[in-house]
């Protein structure tokens, strides 16, 4: 069967990897893809966007199945195109329609899902231009810190955590009156802090059965210590200390099965992955977010913790088997650490050579992002440029073997933080 990944993150690289795994899988496409899914897949010179242009090429190519990577098509409705349409209606869509995809597309619906089926979460009000006023005087009351939200899709960039009340006005405007992710940003949610440790669960899920993936915890400030910008993420651990079989059940029982009973009184079909971020307050989990797809960089930490065949797992969840599927998982742990462009967040330039990577060792993974072949040369051409993944028995093993390989693959101006999975040692600041 033929299978076409939608996106050009090292999640996509990922995906196609563990995918050219499958005895099963006889050819993998990507769109648009980046310099290193070319090793796994061939490159497919699509816009996501365009849904008649996706559907020309599942059909030129016999594509019987699409992972969709990232989170815009989703929240565009390309799984109820394809619906809707009888000749492409046979294609196996992983990702859920735009009903279900908005459980992302819009924090203020997420928010609302969560209160309705009583999961635990922050407390919050949304607001909009209109009620400007209304959201300042919210503010003047509220306690300190502050999470500030931009509602729509930002890339993982469009939250804020206020200090204090001047920090969260300008929060405040330049989210809603200076539009700073555009129509994303044209309502925002207020909500309290929460104090904890953050870490996403996923699931893989028909809508009513599941299969528990391996938990992951992201680092997505830009700066040592978890200081400076929001990032699209800086590297990730996997399995999670804290999060033990009793806390596991917590999760089950509080969120994952509440989430799942709220689509189904919602009439919302979900097929797919749910990814929901969590952050455990003195042992309790509370929503942060949903996302409706794999995180990044999660993904690059679970996948090669993950022993069983991904397009198997793919089959059985249109199947409607996933709750016989026996998931086999690598015990050890993975580290994945990002290099970025310097800048970044911020503005950073691209177009620089990269070197290094074929000195990595063999056992190390290195995950494409915002990379580019210009001729016989291996550019930069995005914030977030390569995932290193490596496994070991303990965490500081995966880690001195990820950030080893990090060192040798350069460019300049790169960056990258060495001090992933801080807060997990015993000696962590975060508890």
């Amino acid at each position: 069967m033929n299978v076409l990944i939608i996106g050009s993150g090292a999640r996509e690289h990922a995906i196609a990897w563990k995918l050219s795994q499958s005895q099963y899988c006889e050819k993998v496409f990507v769109a648009p893809g980046n310099a290193g899914t070319e090793k796994f897949g061939t490159t497919a010179c699509v816009d996501t966007h365009n849904f008649e242009e996706v559907a020309k090429f599942a059909t030129d190519f016999n594509i019987m199945m699409i992972v969709v990577g990232h989170e815009n098509a989703l929240v565009e409705g390309i799984h109820d195109y394809f619906q809707s349409t009888e000749y492409l209606k046979h294609i196996l869509i992983i990702g859920p329609r735009k009903a279900g995809a908005m459980l992302e597309g819009s924090k203020d619906f997420c928010k609302m899902f969560l209160e309705k089926n009583n999961i635990p979460t922050a407390r919050y009000r949304a607001f909009t231009e209109d009620t400007y006023r209304e959201a300042v005087e919210y503010l003047r009351n509220h306690s300190y810190p502050v999470v500030i939200k931009a509602d729509g899709l930002a890339a993982g960039k469009g939250v804020i955590i206020a200090q204090e009340y001047d920090e969260a006005l300008d929060a405040l405007e330049d989210l809603l009156r200076n539009k700073r992710f555009g129509n994303a940003s044209s309502k925002v949610v207020i909500e309290e802090f929460l104090v904890g440790i953050e870490v996403s669960v996923f699931i893989l899920t028909d809508g009513k059965e599941y299969i528990l993936l391996p938990e992951a915890k992201d680092y997505k400030r830009i700066g040592e210590g978890d200081t400076g910008l929001n990032t699209g993420g800086m590297g990730a651990i996997s399995p999670v200390s804290f999060v033990d079989d009793v806390f596991m059940q917590k999760v089950k029982d509080r969120v994952i099965n509440p989430t799942l009973s709220g689509l189904q009184k919602d009439n919302i079909p979900y097929t797919g992955f749910l990814f929901i971020g969590l952050i455990n307050v003195n042992g309790d989990p509370y929503v942060i977010e949903y996302n409706v797809r794999l995180g990044d960089p999660e993904t690059e930490a679970i996948l090669p913790r993950i022993k069983s065949d991904l397009f198997d797992m793919f089959c059985a969840l249109h199947e409607h088997r996933l709750g016989s599927f026996k998931l086999e998982v690598d015990p050890r742990t993975a580290a994945t650490v990002f290099l970025v462009s310097g800048g970044y967040p911020e503005g950073f330039e691209k177009g620089k050579e990269i070197s290094g990577i074929e000195e990595v060792d063999g056992d190390v993974m290195v995950f494409h992002a915002g990379t580019k072949k210009v001729g016989d040369k291996l550019t930069n051409n995005g914030g977030r440029v390569i995932a290193v993944t490596a496994l070991a028995d303990t965490m500081d093993g995966a880690l001195a073997k990820a950030n080893a390989a990090a060192e040798k693959i350069t460019w300049q101006d790169r960056y990258y933080r060495h001090d992933i999975g801080f807060d997990l040692k015993p000696s962590g600041v975060a508890k």
